[in-house]
């Protein structure tokens, strides 16, 4: 009878141990990180074999106090190790936890090797080598406090490593915590299951292959017992037979009610292959299929389940609240009755599926808090009596929902109707189809070519959170309904007044760059690391309007963000372009939309600086200087802070000496109720025509303040 310990993840414990038991083990103890037990040798193997579970199989040699170094190498040096292998083996110390004074695990490590083997030179025995990238021998060294435990890893590599997964997509699960989510969701075999964000598989393929009763390491080919003198060679083929016999016997029995889908039609190919190798692609249906087009496949009642994904994967990322919301509407819409279990590390986001859960446990994947819920749709549906024949045939399914915004849909569908042809005939790829439109839904909507960019504005006080939230995630869905685009093309941004320079701080690190049309003009815009786009929308009359007056002027673009007024001031036969901004990031972006547009030569001048004071320095002059400043600033790079209303004086006082007596300034900004000190102005001899009305675009006629714009010449 051999005494054994199998280690498995925090909170696996209790499902180990039921494994064991059927597995035939006897004596089992749960304790932290695992299960004592007891087994003849083939339990031993039959655990090794199909145990789900576990990370490793541990046969216990030796334990005993540690208080010094020197404890720890008398302990080891007492054991006798040619009992368990010979000189020719090479091995491997794996040393867990410290204490006061082995304070490293691989000086721990060090020294467990130390006495191994010298215990072998003492027998007369040759050294036996250290082997950290294939030992043929694992030893295990577990130390808390003063307890230490010696134990031979009869596993070899971890359990987890089935061998069945070639390549995986973003953020795998391993194949024990696969198992564990899948034991826990309260599927049954026999009944579908359905995996809508499925990755490489695994969560259906370790279910296929519970049902189809294949051992998870059927086919493993190397084990930690292979140079081990206490193996049972008999007893592991006759183990490892039944086994084959049992799957080669069940498998041809079963009928495939496992479907899994994933946007990534890449990942889906991977997840085909790793199906293949398990031996359940025949179980198994994957196709590339966006969460917001998720259909029941079945006319019988089952079990979803999944792992979208979360924070650690994509990054903090608002559009996953748009990616957990449309996941519960269509749960709650294509699966009544069916039973639902998720699993991520933010419970925030799951609270966006907006569905009750009846039971919950609580896991690690990795260094991540994860939470798995259990949920239960009714079969029961709302039916809405508001149904509206305005809506597009894509989006009449959301009418039968009360979560969604009927209102708000008329309006995007209609709008969409209007802008999106006038947006064709311009030559537009960006532009906006809401602006809080209806007061209820206080956002806006953009489109930059295939992707939805929704900016949610700050919602005022005396607005419940949970309704304004709520509301945000109703527009979310019929938003992907109306406009028929993927999850993975929305993006969703919180927007708040903003202080400073704060407008310009990064929110993620993606890189996610591509370009839209604009008048013949190509500008880089990046959705998702920065709060602004790279393109402020509603200047675009302004820029063309640029680009239409630059024929043969040296043209100068103060505070430029990422210079797309340079771009069609140059496409426009600009002789020179100057282009000054204080943020090295947006300098950069401005080189790159030149470049894009193959706009080169010395005669294009970049310019790092504060803008203010690199004006007070300039000894140049421009024909035509397009100056959008912000409203206000107090960046720690600026020698003062600005504000637009109180300075813009000064501004066209320092502009005014580098105009050329027939120059235009066009000066812009978007401060609301901005009044320009026309008084000022005529001391300085300097006239001004707002052109506000002229500037603003069809896609934001119904905010006639989103902007205003003047032409300032020489009196």
């Amino acid at each position: 009878m051999n005494t054994l310990f199998a280690t498995t993840s925090r909170g696996f414990e209790e499902l180990l141990k039921t494994e064991l038991t059927e597995l035939g083990a006897i004596s089992c103890k749960v304790v932290q990180g695992g299960v004592h037990f007891n087994g003849d040798d083939e339990t031993l193997y039959r655990a090794l074999l199909w145990s789900r579970l576990a990370s490793r199989i541990l046969l216990p040699i030796a334990s005993g106090k540690i208080y010094s170094d020197l404890d720890l190498y008398s302990l080891v040096t007492a054991q006798n190790w040619t009992a368990f292998f010979d000189e020719k083996s090479r091995f491997l110390v794996d040393f867990n936890g410290t204490n006061r004074e082995i304070r490293h695990s691989q000086f721990g490590a060090m020294r467990v090797k130390d006495g191994i083997v010298d215990h072998f030179e003492r027998q007369g025995k040759a050294r036996p080598d250290v082997d950290k990238q294939d030992p043929d021998i694992r030893i295990h060294a577990y130390l808390h406090r003063e307890d230490l435990i010696l134990s031979l890893d009869l596993s070899g590599e971890a359990l987890h490593m089935r061998g069945y997964r070639e390549d995986t997509g973003k953020a795998p699960l391993r194949e024990t915590l696969a198992a564990a989510i899948v034991l826990r969701s309260g599927w049954k075999k026999g009944t579908p299951l359905v995996d809508p964000m499925c990755g490489s598989g695994t969560l259906l393929i370790e279910a296929a292959q519970m049902e189809a009763k294949i051992a998870p390491q059927l086919h493993r080919l190397r084990w930690g017992f292979d140079f081990w003198k206490g193996h049972n060679q008999i007893a592991w083929e006759k183990v490892k037979t039944e086994a084959i016999q049992l799957a080669e016997q069940t498998v041809v029995e079963i009928q495939p009610h496992f479907y899994g889908y994933d946007v990534d039609s890449y990942v889906i190919q991977k997840a085909k292959r790793n199906a293949k190798n398990a031996g359940v692609a025949h179980l198994i249906q994957f196709k590339p299929l966006d969460v917001a087009a998720l259909d029941n496949p079945v006319n019988t009642l089952g079990t979803v389940i999944c792992n979208p994904p979360y924070g650690e994967r994509l990054g903090s990322t608002p559009e996953l609240v748009a990616l957990y919301s449309v996941l519960g509407y269509r749960l709650k819409n294509r699966f009544m009755g069916w039973n639902v279990s998720i699993f991520s590390s933010d419970s925030a986001l799951l609270d966006c599926l907006r569905l009750r859960s009846h039971r919950q446990f609580k896991a690690k994947n990795g260094p991540l808090d994860c939470v798995q819920k259990n949920y239960h749709i009714s079969d029961k549906l709302k039916a809405n009596d508001n149904k509206n024949e305005e809506l597009p045939e894509s989006a009449v399914e959301i009418a039968t929902s009360p979560q969604v915004a009927i209102d708000f849909a008329n309006r995007l569908q209609k709008n969409i109707k209007k802008i999106e042809k006038w947006a064709t005939q311009q030559g537009l790829d960006a532009y906006r189809l809401y602006d809080a439109d209806l007061p209820e839904y206080n956002l806006a909507v953009d489109r930059y070519a295939d992707h939805i960019v929704i900016q949610e504005y700050a919602a005022p006080k005396n607005i419940d959170e949970n309704k304004a939230r709520q509301r945000l995630l109703d527009a979310v869905n019929a938003t992907l309904s109306v406009t028929g685009i993927k999850t993975d093309k929305l993006i969703l941004k919180v927007r708040q007044k903003q202080k400073g320079t704060n407008q310009y701080e990064k929110l993620a690190n993606k890189g996610d760059y591509f370009y839209v049309n604009e008048y013949g003009a190509k500008l880089w815009v990046n959705l998702t690391d920065y709060l602004d786009t790279g393109l402020f929308l509603d200047h675009r009359l302004t820029r063309k309007m640029l680009g239409e007056m630059a024929a043969n002027k040296d043209f100068l673009n103060l505070f430029a963000y990422t210079g797309s007024a340079t771009v069609h001031a140059a496409l426009g036969g600009a002789k020179s372009t100057t282009t000054v901004d204080m943020s090295n990031t947006y300098l950069n972006w401005v080189e790159q939309n030149l470049l894009l547009n193959d706009i080169t030569g010395k005669q294009h001048k970049l310019i790092q600086a504060d803008c203010l004071q690199w004006l007070a320095e300039c000894t140049e002059q421009f024909d035509l200087i397009f100056v959008d400043p912000p409203t206000f600033s107090n960046s720690k790079r600026m020698k003062d802070n600005w504000d637009v209303q109180r300075d813009h004086i000064d501004l066209m006082t320092s502009l005014k000496k580098i105009l050329r007596s027939d120059g235009v300034i066009v000066f812009s900004n978007n401060k609301r109720g901005f009044k320009m000190n026309l008084d000022s102005l005529t001391e300085l001899k300097l006239s001004a025509v707002e052109i506000s009305h002229k500037t603003i675009p069809l896609d934001f006629e119904r905010n006639k303040q989103i902007h205003n714009c003047w032409l300032i010449r020489h009196q």
